[in-house]
């Protein structure tokens, strides 16, 4: 295929891609790890480094900076793959690859501080504003802050945060270039201290995602720029080729997506294992799989992650081939994109309850895959990015409404 046509069409196969089959080879690895991962809430080195070598994390990074600049369904197709073999996996890549799109946006100059050495350089943190004060000095900002939310700290070398410049008169001031009253940084993961304790949670403990703070670091103005959109719009359009002209809604929200139809997909996939060698107490004689209404479990919710799945990717291909053909896309078409990767994430909670309902009492052993499924599905599914509050927004569109800042 020559590179124009590779720019301008998605792969016939996505599972094919190089990329992706780089990540369900690792799956087995993953399981391996999983116990240090949760355990120790972060990806130990020695899997950092495989998933280095398998190029995962530089998948959205473009090739003239080394990078594999894969499209966008090879890259949630990877994601969701990593997360099918351990969802705090999963979701450090996919959030890692949008903090990577976001550090895209920045001046040549800090692009090339972050990148010029390594094109697979980790990046945590957070795109959601707020956080941090600064106050401007000869050549930046000098910041102070806390964020929530710094998944991936532990094995990242730079870390996403936003702040606010505050001026002379006490208050924050906008950003020449953007008109915003936040702006984005990024940090020297050396320079931020990780509060213990932080991350307490039910599920996906082995993103690591803890709070973190900087306190009085110098932050030159080749690692800042505005924060525009509600968290973020494509401020990196800049860089050549049909991935990097996306919207946005292509990229936030389906990244998180994707990690929950992996875990779900893996939950499915347990109770299917399961089915096949677990007799029942107190029930009739027979295995599991041969219940009528596990048979109909398994059927069904394989029907409701499937379908949520397909609308997610068909929506992003339309904007795409929009894209591709040099046109403008629309309210409407950003709008159902956004919804389609809820939705998918939906489907996802729907078929992972069913399967998790007839696994009996496997289902709440700690130790067992199926409730490692759903504590993780379910802490994904709490995420602002894949929140039920979206139908209304993209309603509003619909309806010929305003639909408000989150949706443009």
């Amino acid at each position: 295929m020559d590179m124009m046509a590779e720019e301008t069409s998605l792969p016939a196969d996505i599972d094919a891609q190089p990329v992706v089959q780089a990540a369900a080879a690792l799956k087995p690895v993953l399981r391996d790890y999983h116990d240090e991962i949760e355990r120790e809430q972060r990806m130990p080195p020695a899997l950092v480094g495989q998933l280095r070598e398998a190029g995962l994390y530089r998948m959205v990074i473009p090739r003239s900076l080394g990078g594999l600049q894969v499209d966008t369904l090879t890259y949630l197709r990877a994601v969701e793959t990593l997360a099918e073999g351990c969802g705090s996996v999963g979701w450090n890549l996919g959030n890692g690859g949008v903090g990577q799109l976001v550090t895209l946006g920045l001046p040549d100059e800090g692009v090339e501080e972050i990148y010029g050495k390594r094109a697979d350089t980790i990046i945590a943190g957070t795109a959601v504003p707020g956080g941090g004060q600064a106050v401007p000095v000869t050549g930046g900002y000098r910041v102070s802050g806390r964020w929530q939310f710094g998944s991936g700290c532990q094995e990242a070398s730079w870390m996403l945060g936003s702040f606010q410049v505050i001026g002379d008169d006490g208050q924050p001031r906008r950003h020449p270039d953007g008109g915003s009253l936040y702006w984005r940084g990024v940090f020297a993961r050396s320079e931020a201290e990780i509060v213990p304790g932080s991350w307490d949670v039910a599920g996906l403990r082995g993103t690591g995602s803890f709070d973190w703070t900087v306190k009085d670091v110098f932050l030159p103005e080749r690692r800042t720029m505005p924060q525009i959109g509600i968290p973020l719009e494509n401020q990196w359009a800049r860089w050549p080729g049909v991935m990097y002209q996306l919207p946005v809604q292509c990229w936030v929200g389906p990244h998180h997506s994707a990690v929950i139809t992996g875990i779900a997909r893996a939950g499915l996939d347990a109770l299917i294992d399961l089915a096949g060698g677990k007799q029942p107490r107190g029930r009739p004689a027979g295995l599991l799989c041969d219940n009528p209404q596990v048979q109909d479990a398994v059927g069904r919710a394989d029907a409701i992650l499937n379908a949520g799945r397909a609308y997610r990717s068909a929506q992003i291909a339309e904007l795409w081939a929009t894209v591709a053909a040099g046109e403008e896309t629309t309210l409407e078409q950003r709008a159902r994109c956004r919804l389609a990767a809820i939705y998918a994430g939906d489907s996802a909670r729907q078929a992972m309850d069913l399967v998790y309902r007839h696994g009996g009492s496997t289902s709440f052993k700690r130790e067992s895959r199926l409730a490692e499924c759903w504590r993780d599905l379910h802490v994904v599914g709490q995420t602002v990015t894949i929140a039920p509050e979206w139908y209304p927004i993209g309603g509003r569109v619909y309806l010929g409404m305003d639909p408000g800042p989150r949706l443009r």
